[in-house]
């Protein structure tokens, strides 16, 4: 299965989060051996992390995730364009499986 892509708007200074239902050939796919993992780049070169996502599971068995940055980090990050992906891998990253990829655009807070 190839990564899919999602783009994402995130506003500086508040909590964001997305829950998302992994499938394959459309079914859930079973989460529970799975970890997950998503960083935040200014580009796919860039060789430091903007910011690091939580990601959770919400439901192992029904492939559910919630990928989340919260207020804290996000008001730190300077507006403008970044790229992520999530990734989801088993112990020692015996399997990595790239889940999703996309653009992401962190809008400016005006209220501080």
């Amino acid at each position: 299965m190839s990564a899919g892509t999602y783009n994402l708007v995130i506003d500086q200074g508040s909590d964001f989060a997305v829950d998302l239902v992994i499938k394959q050939s459309g079914t859930a796919m079973n989460l529970t051996n799975y970890t997950g993992r998503a960083q935040l780049r200014t580009s796919v070169t860039a060789s430091s992390t903007s910011a690091t996502f939580t990601v959770t599971k919400t439901n192992a068995t029904g492939g559910a995730l919630k990928l989340e940055l919260p207020a804290a980090t996000s008001k730190l990050l300077a507006a403008g364009q970044y790229v992520y992906d999530l990734e989801i891998y088993t112990a020692n990253d015996g399997v990595v499986k790239r889940i999703l990829q996309g653009d992401v655009t962190l809008t400016p807070e005006i209220t501080r």
